[in-house]
């Protein structure tokens, strides 16, 4: 397989498919017991909850994603970024069979599962190469948390906090106060999610940069701003507050205290996405978003 471009060296087989499934859905069990019969020559594993939905053998998550060759995953995008997370950083392809309401990132539809899985196994299928981030929190010079995230990092204020105040610096040099309910730190894949929401803008997944979107920022010149991939982003909680959360690509989190420091910067992984060769980042955007729409 290719990273968006053509390549002469014969391509890895392909041999453990893992299997990262929606839980609770039934087609998506459906269609795994479909792939492994289908594909009878490969070893198929799949996560604690799928395999007791389809009799397979039991594996730990630990050991799905250190044997996989290619992931498969059945489901919306929630259920990719799972899968990336499982991965923590293998060059490991991942296809995205949307069985979601939005799908983004899971691009192919789920008539089109079994031609894009012939391509892939044949080496034939093109990858896009997506930036990912990581985030450490400190408190004091403890480091609490280390992640990477595909989509974002959210400060966010819980339900009956008061405006806070968010201290922003890159590269070591003061930037602003942010008086708002929180802030987005945000991949260029993440930005057509709740960045966008926040009216970030819309950024070209191949872009190396980070978006910083001000949530419902008290001051209107402060709006969201794109920096370069390469610069540290400082985000320090000033406000004296007991309900401001850390969330990490919507799957992990912690609250957060007066002082807490979010560091966040490009992460030396990629994810590789199995790009849909029928539709464009463009074409996405107008299909998912009806943009250009009046």
């Amino acid at each position: 397989m290719s990273e968006s471009r053509p390549n002469a060296d014969r391509p890895p087989e392909l041999r453990t498919v893992a299997v990262v499934a929606k839980r609770g859905n039934p087609e998506a069990a459906k269609l795994a017991v479909q792939l492994r019969e289908r594909y009878s020559d490969r070893t198929f594993l799949a996560e604690p909850a799928l395999a007791e939905a389809t009799g397979w053998s039991r594996v730990d998550e630990r050991e799905l994603a250190q044997s996989a060759d290619l992931m498969v995953v059945l489901g919306g995008d929630g259920t990719l970024i799972h899968a990336a997370r499982l991965l923590k950083g293998r060059p490991v392809p991942i296809l995205g069979v949307n069985l979601g309401s939005l799908g983004f990132m899971t691009e192919i539809p789920q008539p089109e599962l079994f031609p894009m899985m012939d391509a892939v196994l044949a080496g034939q299928a093109k990858l896009d190469s997506r930036m990912k981030l990581s985030c450490r929190l400190y408190r004091g010079e403890e480091l609490l948390i280390e992640d990477e995230v595909l989509n974002d990092v959210v400060i966010n204020k819980g339900a009956l906090a008061k405006i806070t105040d968010h201290e922003a610096s890159i590269d070591g040099k003061f930037i602003t106060l942010y008086k708002s309910d929180g802030v987005i730190l945000a991949t260029p894949t993440g930005s057509t999610a709740y960045s966008l929401s926040a009216n970030g803008p819309i950024v070209h997944p191949s872009l190396d940069c980070l978006i910083i979107t001000p949530i419902c920022p008290h001051a209107l010149t402060q709006r969201p701003i794109v920096v370069p991939g390469d610069q540290v982003v400082n985000i320090t909680l000033k406000s004296e507050t007991g309900d401001v959360y850390l969330t990490i690509d919507g799957q992990a989190g912690l609250p957060l205290r007066t002082n807490d420091r979010v560091q966040v910067q490009r992460s030396p992984n990629r994810v590789l996405i199995v790009r849909n060769p029928r539709m464009d980042y463009f074409a996405i955007l107008r299909q998912k978003l009806r943009w250009g729409e009046r």
